[in-house]
């Protein structure tokens, strides 16, 4: 412990900083061994003589802010390089201390520790929402590494909301919104309830200071009239308790004014509506005490129907375990119950933080519970494209309301409420999710976007040819769900464009009597030189996605210089052979939408930079307009063999009558295609005028159709549109 400067008089006056410190040593002298806490005063006086000079907004010396952190982790009895890397957390990041002087004076465990809860400093070009997205993507890596890291982050941010009222309205409302997005729901992930409720109550305090003026206000208003029915109700608690021979506690619990705000936003009741329940919490020994405790609270008071939650046998995502009931009290008053034991209690407020508090099988499973966690979110920043498409998968698992769902052997599945088949294919396992077609819930067959229920028993369909649809990311609801799809389609984008890419290239080089499997391998690194590219399938890529002209590069290689840049002159044109299509190539061949080419019309196809090719027929108007240039366009015909069903639009004129529509629809039923819309364009007392998009095998087929309708008496006129 440092010495206080003394003179022949005694000591003088404690400095703020001081006090805090001795403050901080007491507590870990209940648990930490005299030769720890001497590294710890290092640590301190380190700090302070980093810090010396610099203050907060608030007046103090920076160092109080440190310490005050090392403080609340303490108390959790964080272990002393804990304790050393929240003293020391913002050293490297505000001083002229090193990462490499820190590893060197108290060790490397140390170093990493403050590295994970440093802010990134070379991303200035960035927006703030991109810093802030860089910065928790990194807090992650490093979290994934060692619990503590986000031990001291949210230690560190409990201690910034305490003292925030020195920033200045703006700051204070953005790093309020921060933590309730971010910081309040990572807490809460972690079973950290204690830090998770203040953060929330600080973080809400400062984002509405009007609302939460009000409704504590309201709060303290009410709170006396109260009193007397949660005696009562209590005291009725306990004797029937004691009658049972349960040893149990009952104490009355009040909601935080957040969780008030948040039960009246999201089940948009008034205040009166959410302070008339009566809460209360039951603490027993053992788990067979809890659901005894149960049984004489449902036999004091009638339960009602579907709102008891049995977290005990199956808890929550973050290890959270309790028993949830509502009751009919007195006067008709609803009473909340929750039933735990001691232990589950203590996990419930410290969650993993509990693995340094206490030590049993218990908190095991809890570090093994987030540290699963932190393994998806790993395997989800693995394929999100940005720090920003992190958050949002992050946000997406922070706030998750299970549901249990079971699979045909009878293993437990959890997802978050909302979630789909497709949420539970993925859960299972990656492939499952890539390969699912349809699935049965409890033996009845359903489609893919089903959401699921508690209880419900799934078992996936898969298919060996099936792959993810792009549509599929508008309804799920897991992060992993969705960062796995995005991966997926992302790597067949790539795929597909490189093996269009090679039949692209090879058909120009063709034309000039030479095949790309034949070109010397010191040439195309030659080519891939001048180009600046690393690898030929990331040229390859790049023409399948349209950014280079496939009659381009196959001019460079037949050229002697392969270096030299070359132009096409009016004159020249692609290949006259044409590339040969089947309209179900996938994601980088795309048919137009606004022609609906269909096998057996003649068609030419464009480049569309950074999508591929775009397939339109040949008398659409906007193949018209692009054919004008040059190099962007090339000679596409039908594959013979072409199967599948492709999209055509009609306009039809009918007679204004009763069930035309349906008559219409069940002839084109009749003839083996499906109605995919129908837009009515005009109608009045005699004529309808509608436009039909109908899915087709090809223009036989659908010259058949066409040739059906117009035998309706009810059809005046009908023709295709070609845009």
């Amino acid at each position: 412990m440092p010495d206080l400067v003394t003179d022949q008089e005694g000591p003088q006056t404690e400095t703020p900083e001081d006090k805090l410190f001795r403050r901080l040593c007491s507590i870990l002298k209940n648990y930490l061994e005299q030769a720890q806490i001497d590294e710890i005063v290092r640590a301190y006086q380190l700090g302070a003589k980093a810090h010396l000079g610099q203050f907060r907004k608030s007046g103090e010396a920076y160092i109080c802010h440190p310490v005050s952190v090392a403080i609340t982790l303490a108390e959790m009895r964080m272990d002393a390089r804990g304790i050393m890397a929240a003293i020391l957390h913002d050293v490297v990041e505000d001083t002229d201390i090193t990462h490499q002087e820190l590893a060197e004076e108290f060790g490397e465990e140390v170093a990493d520790l403050v590295d994970g809860v440093t802010k990134l400093t070379k991303i200035d070009n960035k927006t703030h929402a991109e810093k802030q997205a860089e910065n928790v993507r990194k807090m992650f890596l490093a979290m994934a590494k060692d619990f503590r890291v986000i031990m001291v982050k949210l230690a560190d941010r409990l201690h910034n909301m305490q003292t925030l009222g020195a920033m200045p309205p703006e700051k204070k409302r953005r790093i309020a919104k921060e933590t309730l997005e971010i910081y309040a729901p990572i807490a809460n992930r972690l079973g950290m309830n204690k830090i998770r409720h203040q953060l929330e109550s600080l973080g809400f305090q400062a984002l509405y200071p009007c609302r939460y003026k009000v409704l504590s206000h309201a709060v303290k208003k009410i709170r006396g009239n109260r009193k007397e029915i949660i005696d009562t109700i209590q005291s009725t608690i306990n004797t029937r308790l004691q009658q049972g021979k349960i040893n149990a506690t009952v104490e009355g619990r009040e909601k935080n004014i957040a969780s008030i705000y948040n039960k009246m936003l999201q089940k948009k009741i008034p205040f009166s509506d959410v302070f008339d329940v009566y809460a209360f919490r039951i603490h027993c020994e053992t788990v067979e005490e809890c659901y005894l405790s149960l049984g004489c609270v449902h036999n004091l008071y009638k339960p009602i129907p579907g709102r008891f939650k049995d977290y005990i046998a199956l808890p929550k995502a973050n290890g959270y375990q309790s028993l949830h009931t509502i009751l009919i009290g007195p006067y008709g008053v609803p009473i909340e119950i929750q039933i735990r034991t001691h232990e589950m209690h203590r996990m419930s407020e410290s969650g993993i933080a509990a693995h340094w508090l206490y030590k049993s099988d218990n908190h095991e499973s809890a570090q093994a519970r987030a540290n699963e966690w932190l393994r998806d979110l790993l395997e989800i920043q693995k394929t999100a494209g940005n720090s920003l498409e992190f958050i949002e998968n992050l946000k997406i698992d922070l706030f998750p309301q299970e549901v249990f769902v079971f699979t045909p052997q009878g293993n437990i599945i959890k997802l978050p409420r909302g979630a789909t088949v497709i949420d539970f294919a993925y859960a299972v396992h990656t492939d499952i999710g890539n390969g699912c077609v349809s699935a049965r819930i409890d033996k009845k067959l359903v489609p893919l976007q089903t959401q699921l229920e508690n209880g419900m028993t799934v078992e996936v369909i898969t298919a060996p040819w099936a792959r993810p649809n792009p549509l599929w990311l508008s309804y799920v609801a897991t992060a992993k769900a969705r960062s796995s799809i995005r991966n997926y389609l992302k790597h067949f984008k790539q795929q597909e464009a490189i093996t269009l890419g090679h039949r692209l290239l090879d058909k120009e080089l063709q034309a000039m009597g030479m095949r790309l499997d034949d070109i010397e391998n010191s040439r195309i690194e030659q080519l891939l030189d001048a180009l600046k590219m690393q690898s030929l399938d990331e040229l390859l890529e790049d023409i399948g996605l349209g950014n280079k002209m496939p009659l381009l590069i196959a001019k460079r290689i037949a050229q002697e210089d392969i270096s030299a840049a070359v132009k096409l002159d009016s004159s020249e044109h692609h290949s006259q052979t044409p590339l040969i299509i089947k309209g179900t190539e996938g994601m980088v061949v795309t048919l137009a939408k606004c022609c609906h080419p269909i096998p057996g019309d003649p068609i030419i196809g464009f480049f569309n930079p950074g999508k591929g090719i775009v397939v339109h027929h040949s008398d659409c108007r906007n193949s018209n307009e692009v054919r004008k240039q040059q190099t962007n366009w090339l000679d596409v015909e039908w594959c013979q063999e072409t199967q599948g069903e492709f999209p055509a639009e009609i306009r039809i004129e009918l007679l204004n009558q009763r069930g035309t529509l349906a008559t219409i629809a069940t002839l084109i039923s009749s003839m083996d295609s499906n109605i995919e819309s129908v837009n009515i364009t005009h109608q009045d007392n005699k004529v309808s005028i509608d436009l039909i998009t109908l899915t087709v095998k090809n223009r036989v087929h659908l010259a058949n159709i066409i040739r059906k309708l117009k035998k309706l008496n009810i059809v005046l006129k009908i023709t295709r549109l070609k845009a």
